[in-house]
Parts: structure tokens; C-alpha cells; sequence
């Protein structure tokens, strides 16, 4: 008999597990990569919805005094109002209050939103639930494009579909990060999702090479292609997103506990049993529940004990139950600022590009990607180190104090050249995603299984949903904030910025130093149990 081939060898050395957890790595990469494809052309279009009027006149000048040679063109008469060459009603010299409330409308609806996603989520079928999102998302994006087909110049048509498209937007995040949860254990979480939680930063670089390849020409065209890409997504959603390994008969990695804390099948130890285990030792994952004098930080009535539903199933966890669990509120708060960060650059760098390096929107927005190509290594890099240190809000806390002045440097260098910008484009890519990549994964995914739930994996969608939800709301301020504050200079943009990153530090100071004294632990599990 002929020997296989090498790569038919290659196939048939994973396990009938590992391919579908593989598979399901890809698939959800892919869905939540899409959604963020379709939050970019906004910040693209941007330059297209007002633009620089001197420079439009004046290209078309030039273009006319090469064609009076063949054919008479009227003289093109440069608008009364300097700044009226773009979109109605963006073509004012407040547009960028307007583009501001733009962002800030879909980022304060997709804040609230987050907040009710992950309760509704844990209580519905995850691929219905992201299918219809994805869907809706997909429509309403398209809906901003059409607005330049029909010659739509009303401002609160753009801020109604803004609204609906964060909303339904929710739906995304609680649901992929459940998801990936189900398939994936602790062992090597941040690493896997560092990985994972590129497709942020490949969502972002697709939505601007798509959104900048019709900006000039045509940019109702940078909302529909995206719009119908999601929605062609959340039918793959629909026909492949397998949610739980039990559904296949799978093995999950997800618990670390006994049968009885398993999910699907699992059942509640009575109080009596839980109180008798004190009497064991503690597993190196516990140790930091030790307070400081050797006693027990786990006092009885702040062990999360949820009631089964119908006997069998575990209870969906409440919102102030998944508050009460350790580390929520601190990641939750630096998220708030980290986020603030990140989305401000997100809406808001191909617009400064194109003011301090005076490049039209399409090459402004192809140079913006190299933040997130720094991104994405960042997340990457955030996973393996806190995995190797076993220190989340350190590793965080070490990004954040490095990308404060990596700001300054590049408000200071970036009106150099190219060239500095594009370095410093990278660097801070890098500091500024690390930590808002491994809290919105890693650290929620920490949380949502952490030792106080008993294995209750519903909770993750909540515990998600409540961190990133917060996070939502600096996502919604930055922006806001860069719109009414640019006006006044762009270094004062990147003050904010700074200061927004020494806040985030701040709000991990009690968990770095619970980090610092105890060895060996995630972070999600070395904080007392205490009442916040």
C-alpha cells in the first residue's frame, strides 16, 4: 500500500475536535471582522462629505485651462462660502460638530445597547440572535449609502440610521466572544484571542481600502459594498456558527472544574458540599483569593450561587450579579478610557492625515490602515505576554503607561513627513489596541468563567456585555469630544488622548498591585472577593 500523501498526512493528524474548534476560530475571526468593515467608511468618507473647497477650484482650473485647446469651457466661479464644496449639510464651517455627532450618535446607542445585548443574548439561540444583527447591521449600513443615490441632505436621516445601526450592532460582540468561549479553555486564552482579536484590526484596513477605493467617485458605494458584505455574512452565520462543542459532541475546554460545574448537563453542589471543600487544598488558581493575612477572601455570600432553571440547566446571570464579580469594574472603567482612545483614532485619523499631510481621502485613508496593522500586532503581543506573566491588568497597565508619551512624540513628529508618520502610525497602533484587545477578550472571557460562577458559562455573555458596553461609552465620548475640540488645534486632541490613557492606568493601579504580590494566577482570579 502507497504511503499518503504529506499533505493528506498533515489533514489527518488533527482530530475530528480540533478541526471543528478551528473552524469555529476562523468563522467567528471572520463575522466580527465584517462588522467592523462596515464602521469605517464613515471616518473615510469624512473628506468626501466636506471638502477643502481652494483645492477643488483649483484642480478644476487646471483641468480646464488643458481643454480650452479643443473644446470652450465655461469658467468654473469659485462658491461664495469657502467651505461649501462638500455634502449638504456637511459643506458648513461647523461640519465637524456634525461628522462628531455622527460618530457620537452610533457610538451612544451601540453604549446602551451593549448593556441589554449580552442579557437578551444568553437568554436566545446565539446564531439566530448574531444572524439577525448581522442582517439588520448589513441593511442600515447600506441605508447611509443610499442617501447619496437619492440625494438625501437631510442631517437627521444620517443620525437616525446611525442610531439604528449601533443597535443592532450589539448584537455582535456578546455573541462571538461567547462563542469562542465555549470552544476554548484558559490555558492559552490570551495568546488564542490576542490572535483572535486581530480581525478588528483586518476589519478596519478591508473597510478602509473598500470604503477608499469609491470615496472619490462615488462614496454612497463605500456603505453599500460593506453593507452587503455583513449581510452576506450573517448568512454564513446562519448555515455554519456551531455554538457549543456539545451541539457536535465535541469535548470542550472551556471548564476546568468537575462534572458537576459543566454546562448543558450540569448540576448545583449544595451549599453544604461547596463548604465542605475548604477542607482541600487550593489549587494554584486560587491562591490569590487568599487575603494578605493567610485567611479566606471568600466570604459564603459572595459566592455567586445561581438557582437551575427546570432542575437541569444553570440560571442566566443578573446584572448586578455578574458587577459583583472581582476585576469587572476596574477592566470595565479602563476599558472606558482605553476605548475612548482607540476609537478617536478609529473615526477620526484619516481626517487629521489628511489636514497635517495634505493627502486626498483615498490616500488618507490607506495610510490610516498602518495603525491598525500596528494593531494587530499589539493584541497579539498583549495575549502572549500576559499569558507567559499570567498578569493581565499588568500587561495592560504596561502598554498604557508607554502609549501616553507615544502619543506625544507623535502629535510632535507626525506634521515631519510621511515617513514619521507612518512610523509612529505602527508604534502606536501597537500600544494603543494592545490593552483594549486583551480586555475585550482575554480578560471578558477570564470573568465570564471566573471560580465565583460556579461554571455558569452564561455569564460570559453578560460579563462581556457590561465591559464592552462601558467601553462603549468612552468609544462614544472620544470622538464627541475630538469633533468639538479639533477646531481649537489638533495637539489638544492628542492632550485628551494622553489624559484618557493615564485614567485607564489608574482604574487597573488595585489589580496590578494584587498582580505584583501574588505568583502564578490570571487576573481575573487573584482579586478578593469583595463588594464594589
Amino acid at each position: 500500500m502507497a504511503r499518503l500523501p504529506i499533505g493528506i498526512r498533515f489533514l489527518v493528524s488533527f482530530s475530528r475536535d480540533q478541526w471543528y474548534r478551528a473552524f469555529t476560530f476562523f468563522l467567528t475571526f471572520l463575522l466580527y471582522a465584517s462588522f467592523h468593515l462596515s464602521r469605517k467608511p464613515i471616518s473615510i468618507v469624512k473628506g468626501e462629505l466636506h471638502k477643502d473647497c481652494a483645492a477643488v477650484i483649483e484642480g478644476e482650473v487646471q483641468f480646464n485651462s488643458l481643454s480650452k485647446q479643443t473644446r470652450y469651457l465655461p469658467p468654473q466661479q469659485a462658491p461664495h462660502n469657502g467651505t461649501d464644496c462638500g455634502w449638504v449639510p456637511f459643506d458648513k464651517e461647523n461640519y465637524q460638530q456634525l461628522l462628531g455627532a455622527l460618530d457620537y450618535s452610533f457610538l451612544c446607542a451601540y453604549a446602551v445597547g451593549m448593556y441589554l445585548s449580552g442579557i437578551i443574548g444568553e437568554r436566545l439561540p446565539i446564531r439566530y440572535y448574531l444572524t439577525f444583527g448581522m442582517l439588520a447591521s448589513g441593511a442600515f449600513t447600506a441605508l447611509f449609502g443610499l442617501g447619496y443615490f437619492y440625494d438625501i441632505h437631510s442631517f437627521g436621516f444620517y443620525v437616525l440610521t446611525q442610531i439604528i445601526n449601533g443597535l443592532v450592532q450589539t448584537t455582535g460582540w456578546p455573541s462571538v466572544v461567547t462563542c469562542l468561549g465555549n470552544w476554548f479553555g484558559k490555558g492559552r486564552r490570551g495568546l488564542i484571542m490576542g490572535i483572535w482579536n486581530s480581525h478588528t484590526s483586518v476589519g478596519n484596513i478591508l473597510g478602509s481600502l473598500i470604503a477608499g477605493y469609491w470615496v472619490s467617485t462615488c462614496w454612497g458605494l463605500s456603505f453599500v459594498v460593506p453593507g452587503a458584505i455583513v449581510a452576506a455574512m450573517g448568512i454564513v452565520c446562519f448555515l455554519f456558527l456551531i455554538e457549543h462543542p456539545k451541539d457536535i459532541r465535541c469535548s470542550s475546554t472551556l471548564s476546568t472544574y468537575s462534572k458537576a460545574y459543566e454546562t448543558g448537563t450540569n448540576r448545583f453542589r449544595t451549599q453544604k458540599q461547596i463548604l465542605n471543600e475548604k477542607n482541600k487544598p487550593l489549587d494554584p488558581e486560587a491562591q490569590c483569593l487568599l487575603l494578605s493575612d493567610g485567611s479566606s477572601g471568600v466570604h459564603p455570600n459572595h459566592v455567586i450561587i445561581l438557582p437551575a432553571e427546570g432542575g437541569n440547566a444553570m440560571a442566566a446571570i443578573s446584572f448586578t450579579g455578574a458587577l459583583r464579580i472581582p476585576g469587572v469594574i476596574e477592566f470595565s472603567l479602563c476599558l472606558l478610557f482605553a476605548k475612548l482612545v482607540s476609537y478617536t483614532f478609529l473615526f477620526w485619523l484619516p481626517l487629521y492625515i489628511t489636514n497635517v499631510d495634505h493627502l486626498d481621502a483615498q490616500k488618507a485613508g490607506v495610510l490610516s490602515t498602518l495603525f491598525d496593522v500596528g494593531g494587530i500586532f499589539g493584541g497579539i503581543l498583549a495575549g502572549l505576554i500576559s499569558d507567559r506573566l499570567e498578569k493581565r491588568a499588568s500587561t495592560c497597565g504596561l502598554m498604557l503607561l508607554l502609549a501616553a508619551p507615544t502619543l506625544y512624540i507623535f502629535s510632535a513628529i507626525s506634521k515631519m513627513g510621511l515617513e514619521a508618520t507612518v512610523v509612529m502610525l505602527l508604534l502606536s497602533g501597537a500600544l494603543v489596541s494592545g490593552p483594549y484587545a486583551l480586555i475585550t477578550t482575554a480578560v471578558s472571557a477570564d470573568l465570564g468563567t471566573h471560580k465565583s460562577l460556579k461554571g455558569n458559562a452564561h455569564a460570559l455573555a453578560t460579563v462581556t456585555a457590561i465591559i464592552d458596553g462601558t467601553g462603549s461609552v468612552g468609544a462614544a465620548l472620544g470622538p464627541l469630544l475630538a469633533g468639538l475640540i479639533s477646531p481649537s488645534g489638533w495637539n489638544n486632541v492628542f492632550y485628551m488622548l494622553m489624559f484618557a490613557d493615564a485614567c485607564a492606568l489608574l482604574c487597573l493601579i488595585r489589580l496590578i498591585h494584587k498582580e505584583l504580590g501574588c505568583t502564578g494566577t490570571p487576573a481575573g482570579d487573584q482579586v478578593p472577593f469583595k463588594e464594589h
